[in-house]
């Protein structure tokens, strides 16, 4: 039984595009993965934990993982699975977080040359001019954005949707472009973001897009999910199929 089979087994894998290609670099140690963290807390949460024991499991059979700290999507924050808008952090706050992830990364990844590595978002969200951000935005409709199980309950309930809230999928879609990886991983709530992240990969001349693996959310003990909620089934241009 291969690490991907092993995985699969124990619940860990929810859903993937391109299923074989995905088994393969797995099992092979061939797979350089990243997974995104967005410093809202100065603490990671026990949601945090699963992603970072499935980044360790895999970092042990060979391959190679990048943490993403969001020091550029923290300043917006994932409208996944919220009634409200998030009040926007400070610059120093946010930077503040980032380094208190990366001390508690560090107990479960062993980063260093050859081994894991960490990114910051920042670093190219923050030179991004408001053309760049334009063209980025001209990727997708507000239909589109709409079809989001959290923005499509708060306009039904008549609760304010920011501007901004919509650029969030946009900036986690866009880390793929910057990212030179073969596989994005994600809980089930971000397989809109993450098949974004696809189309946008494809926009910007990326010749193949990013495989995607996405994990079951942490439910509790009634079933209910507490982490966040799971979108809809659908994608933007991919059809259902592209889930095996």
């Amino acid at each position: 039984m291969g690490i991907y089979e092993e995985l699969v087994a124990r619940g860990l894998i929810a859903q993937v595009t391109d299923e074989d290609q995905v088994r393969d670099l797995i099992n092979n140690g061939k797979a350089t993965f990243y997974i995104g963290f967005d410093p809202t807390a100065d603490s990671l949460h026990v949601g945090h934990f699963m992603a970072l024991c499935l980044m360790k499991r895999l970092q042990m059979a060979g391959n190679k993982p990048i943490a993403l700290v969001g020091g550029g999507t923290g300043m917006i924050g994932d409208p996944s699975g919220r009634s409200d808008m998030r009040t926007m952090m400070t610059t120093e706050t946010i930077d503040h977080n980032c380094e208190c992830f990366k001390k508690q990364m560090s107990k479960f990844i062993e980063f260093g040359e050859g081994k894991a590595m960490m990114v910051n978002n920042a670093d190219w969200l923050h030179k991004m001019s408001f053309t760049d951000l334009l063209k980025l935005a001209a990727q997708v409709t507000v239909a589109q954005m709409m079809t989001r199980d959290d923005f499509a309950k708060r306009y039904a309930e008549g609760k304010p949707i920011a501007i901004h809230e919509f650029f969030y999928p946009l900036m986690q879609a866009y880390d793929s472009v910057e990212i030179d990886s073969d596989i994005e991983l994600g809980g089930t709530d971000q397989r809109f973001n993450t098949l974004l992240g696809r189309d946008i990969q494809a926009a910007y001349g990326k010749k193949y897009p990013q495989l995607v693996m996405l994990l079951p959310l942490l439910e509790g003990t009634d079933g209910v999910v507490k982490m966040s909620k799971t979108y809809p089934e659908h994608s933007i241009s991919l059809t259902d199929s592209e889930f095996d």
